[in-house]
């Protein structure tokens, strides 16, 4: 086997092109959502500028990732293997147990652990619920009216259009008030399990790494910021409100700028590996791969030949010098092979 490492560092044109793009049409839709900007808030102007980089800085890195050599080969098997002629029906089926049962019930997590599938549970629908309520206010796509000489009566316009009235005094009024302490709530309990799991399992202190503390860090300084502004309000009479606000301003930007370069981002690369799902079917309803030294099955034959022709284009060549691939063998055999080769080198077990 021979490696070979080679690196680019090279702008990437067209994944530039389409961050760009994205960027552009999110303008366009603040625009048109919020009434040519009548509705939207000049104080979150920062907030828009965080969002508008993100955007671009994912954008650019997604595609970036579906062009590497194992990702394209993935994407393009899964996507075949979803359009498959008389599949197309009950894949679209398929795919939507899939999005409820592995992005949001994340069961495959739950198998591993119950503390981890909690703990990603929580911060994960405290995310989704501030997303669902920060992005349209910053955007000016939702704002809230007084209605009539009723102070405590509100209504709901979403782009521009009433969705229902609701008393700030009521049960409704004090959620939709609170949702984004709700969420921070979440996130805040998320976080917390996750560092009581990594500081006491010994299977996560084994494999854990600098930047798992930095996105939990970022989730939290985000999360207790924000209810600092709450704190504020309600119990120090507005004190320090001015300088908590840029606080938790600087902590969501920044946040917002970490995700296509940090942890986070998987949060966009887990939906496209649902695709996995459907070339893992697909291989396994097709011929099956034998090992050359056992003539056992175990894997498919696609998946292997995939690995032949994909591994040496990311520097990984595993031909054998007979014309043969050491893919080809099975990891049993693969094991028993590397062991009789180190006796050999040693010259025997005495």
């Amino acid at each position: 086997m021979t490696v070979a490492v080679r690196s680019r560092s090279t702008v990437d044109r067209r994944a530039a092109g389409f961050g760009v793009a994205a960027v552009v049409v999110l303008l366009v839709l603040v625009y048109l959502g919020s009434g040519g900007l009548r509705w939207f808030d000049a104080a979150l102007a920062g907030y828009l500028i965080g969002v508008l980089m993100a955007v671009f800085a994912v954008v650019y890195r997604y595609l970036v990732w579906l062009q590497r050599p194992p990702t394209a080969r993935l994407n393009r098997r899964g996507w075949e293997a979803f359009r498959r002629k008389g599949r197309v029906g009950h894949n679209a089926v398929g795919l939507a147990g899939l999005v409820a049962t592995n992005l949001l019930a994340q069961g495959f997590i739950r198998h591993r652990s119950a503390a981890r599938w909690a703990a990603h549970q929580l911060v994960f629908w405290g995310c989704l619920l501030a997303a669902a309520v920060t992005f349209p206010l910053t955007f000016g796509w939702v704002h809230f009216e007084s209605v009539g000489q009723e102070a405590s009566q509100y209504q709901a316009y979403l782009f521009g259009v009433g969705t229902g009235t609701f008393s700030a005094t009521s049960a409704l009024g004090f959620v939709i008030f609170h949702l984004l302490n709700i969420s921070a709530f979440l996130v805040i309990a998320g976080v917390l399990v996750f560092l009581y799991r990594r500081t006491r399992d010994p299977g996560a202190l084994a494999v854990e790494r600098s930047g798992d503390f930095v996105a939990l860090a970022g989730l939290f300084a985000v999360s207790i910021t924000g209810l600092f502004l709450t704190a504020s309000t309600l119990w120090l009479q507005g004190r320090y409100y001015s300088f908590l606000t840029n606080l938790h301003a600087l902590t969501v930007i920044l946040g917002l700028l970490y995700i296509p370069f940090g942890k986070l981002f998987h949060i966009f690369q887990r939906p496209a590996n649902l695709g996995v799902h459907f070339y893992r079917d697909e291989g396994a309803s097709g011929p099956q791969q034998r090992c050359r030294e056992c003539d056992r099955p175990y894997a498919s034959a696609i998946q292997v030949a995939d690995l032949e022709d994909v591994l040496p284009m990311v520097g990984f060549d595993f031909r054998d010098g007979a014309g043969g691939n050491w893919q080809e063998v099975c990891p049993s055999c693969r094991r028993k092979l590397v062991t009789a080769a180190q006796v050999a080198r040693v010259g025997g077990f005495g």
